[in-house]
């Protein structure tokens, strides 16, 4: 559960139509319209961070493709699998 005492007031200005519909979806779901407010804006803020998150993985997509001083996936890979079976005690297969 949430800490109530850290939370701050923002006052809304809700039409008329909009005060209707948030105590209807209130008193459907059995709260009060506060916890739906909370609700929505908790979803939210859920939804801009995953929203922000994908559009930095999509900006950084590409950024190593020029890139001629990295090994390859096919030589990280082998090395990986010596790392391990070292590890494990075990015999290279290669």
């Amino acid at each position: 559960m949430e800490d109530d005492s850290a939370m701050a007031i923002a006052g809304l200005h809700l039409t008329e139509r909009e005060q209707t519909a948030l105590e209807i979806m209130a008193q459907r779901q059995g709260k009060t319209p506060d916890e739906i407010v909370h609700d929505a804006v908790r979803q939210l803020i859920a939804q801009f961070g995953a929203e922000d998150r994908l559009s930095l993985l999509r900006q950084a997509r590409g950024i190593w493709q020029d890139r001629t001083d990295l090994p390859s996936l096919t030589e990280l890979r082998r090395e990986w699998d010596r790392q391990t079976e070292s590890d494990n005690g075990e015999t290279p297969a290669d």
